[in-house]
């Protein structure tokens, strides 16, 4: 039995900035297209909110899905050459005292 291998940490941030919601994507093995439906549920519920979905440690496996996909996306708020933003940035996970571990 394979255990579960987390491939990604997404967190939604509202437009005042405010996390509204830390999930962690992952499962048995590989992502795959499920997992890549999973991200794209997330960056349509985050734009809902007027927010952004935030990715931290992403998987080589999963950003390699995203890339083949056509999910572009931003680092440091600038959208990737040629490409338009669609609400997904990467960004490092912060640990304030008292967070919940993921």
């Amino acid at each position: 039995m394979a255990s579960d291998k987390a491939w990604c940490h997404a967190m939604i941030v509202g437009p005042d900035g405010d996390d509204l919601g830390r999930f962690v994507l992952g499962g048995p093995g590989a992502p795959d297209l499920a997992s890549v439906d999973e991200v794209a549920q997330m960056i349509l519920f985050a734009k809902r909110l007027s927010g952004v979905l935030v990715l931290s440690g992403v998987s080589r496996e999963l950003r390699e899905l995203l890339e083949l996909s056509g999910l572009s996306v931003e680092m440091q708020g600038e959208p990737e050459l040629g490409k338009e933003p669609i609400g997904l940035e990467e960004g490092q996970e912060e640990g304030h005292l008292g967070d919940a571990a993921l």
